[in-house]
């Protein structure tokens, strides 16, 4: 898993069967200063993320299978929104990240 904020959406009205009612988002990966570390991507939403949170992302495409159901093949799924996160005994709000 790794942290990343939501800079986006994906609107698709063409697509996969297995993929309707799906939410697609645009996520860029971040340090844990709320730095970018990479590009963006695009990951399935099963955590109802909007754009500005910052979010827990599994990378294991099994996962999405756990979250969105066996119809669908993904490789990131966004399966939590931060409330904070702790480094070193300090608690940083996910706010603070950003």
């Amino acid at each position: 898993m790794r942290l990343a904020k939501v800079v986006g959406n994906v609107v698709s009205t063409i697509k996969d069967e297995g993929y309707h009612a799906q939410k697609l988002m645009i996520i860029e990966y971040i340090d844990h200063n709320g730095k970018p570390e990479a590009s963006r991507v695009i990951a399935f939403d099963s955590a109802d993320a909007g754009v500005g949170d910052i979010v827990i992302v599994n990378t294991d495409g099994g996962a999405a299978n756990m979250f969105l159901g066996d119809h669908c093949i993904a490789d990131l799924t966004i399966c939590g929104v931060v409330d904070s996160i702790s480094i070193d005994r300090v608690s940083i709000p996910a706010d603070g990240l950003i």
